[in-house]
C-alpha cells in the first residue's frame, strides 16, 4: 500500500541522485528500496560501501522521526553510525530496514539491515541519532 501523501516529504536532492523511494514508514519503522544503477558501483561493478551506509543511515533516521504528517516534520542528525558489510546484492533492488530500538526526547538509537529482493542479507547498522530543534 502506498504511503498516504500528507505524510511524505518531497523527495530531497540527495534522494533524487541515488534514486531510493520510501516505501513503509510508521512509528518506529521504515523501509526504502533503491533500484540497482551503474551510477552507484564502485570500481568492481557492485555498489559501493559507502551507497549502503547512506541507505542504512537514511532508513534508521526516517524510523525516529515518523510523525504522521510532513506538516508536523521531525528530524534528527546522526550522531554515530556502526555498518557490517556482509555479503553483495544478487538481485536488482536494494531494501533498508530501520527500527527505532530505545531512546528520549532528544535521542534515539536505532538498528537496520540491507538485504536485496532475493533475500539475500547485505549489511547491518546500528546508530545513535539526535533530533534537530526547529
Amino acid at each position: 500500500m502506498p504511503i498516504p501523501a500528507d505524510i511524505l516529504e518531497d523527495p530531497y536532492e540527495f534522494q533524487k541522485l541515488l534514486g531510493f523511494t520510501i516505501t513503509e514508514w510508521t512509528h518506529d519503522l521504515c523501509e526504502l528500496h533503491q533500484p540497482m544503477h551503474k551510477g552507484l558501483g564502485n570500481r568492481y561493478g557492485i555498489p559501493h560501501g559507502g551507497v549502503y551506509a547512506s541507505l542504512l543511515d537514511t532508513v534508521m533516521g526516517y524510523c525516529g522521526c515518523f510523525t504522521g504528517s510532513k506538516d508536523n516534520l521531525k528530524q534528527a542528525m546522526t550522531l554515530s553510525l556502526n555498518v557490517s558489510y556482509l555479503s553483495r546484492p544478487k538481485g536488482k533492488i536494494l531494501i533498508a530496514t530501520g527500527q527505532r530500538i530505545g531512546g528520549g526526547a532528544r535521542t534515539f538509537f536505532a538498528e537496520a539491515k540491507l538485504c536485496d529482493e532475493t533475500g539475500e542479507f547485505i549489511a547491518s547498522a546500528s546508530g545513535t541519532f539526535r533530533y534537530r530543534s526547529n
